[in-house]
């Protein structure tokens, strides 16, 4: 009987082992940046402020804080809601919704400019290099609403 348990034991485990290491390798590596770390520059940031006015700001509004049907970019609500997700995620959901009218018009580029605008206009560092657009990249940067305490890190 026990022998029994033993390889219905090690039978579950063998099954379940890979689902448990596909979920893992979606969490954030333990080594991943977040958006407190610069990972914009101000001038990429500066060309997304541009695309945002010309194709954001009709619906977002010029402070990112929606309107009736359109959700805030900024503020608490907006990151209560990206707490924890990652920018790769915040990316895709422009990427494949926006603008509302025709989405997918804006280039993987543009669309992580106006990425990098919403992250400046939140407080988020800009750094030295600029954000990329490939979503794998993003989803390596988690967004976190407020600013790691570095004693933590210890």
């Amino acid at each position: 009987m026990r022998a029994n348990f033993a390889a219905v034991a090690i039978a579950g485990l063998a099954v379940i082992s890979p689902f448990y290491s596909a979920l893992r390798a979606q969490e954030a590596p333990s080594g991943s940046r977040s958006v407190w770390d610069g990972v914009y520059t101000q001038e990429q940031a500066e060309r997304g402020h541009s695309l945002y006015n010309q194709h954001c700001a009709s619906c977002h509004g010029d402070t990112l804080a929606g309107g009736e049907v359109t959700p805030p970019l900024a503020g608490g609500d907006f990151l209560a809601n990206w707490n924890g997700l990652t920018v790769g995620d915040l990316f895709e959901r422009i990427r494949r919704s926006m603008p509302q009218n025709d989405p997918g018009r804006l280039s993987r580029q543009e669309d992580a400019d106006v990425l990098t605008y919403i992250l400046s206009f939140n407080k988020f560092p800009a750094g030295k290099t600029e954000l990329a657009h490939n979503t794998e990249l993003l989803k390596q940067i988690r967004i976190e609403a407020t600013k790691p305490d570095p004693k933590n890190d210890k």
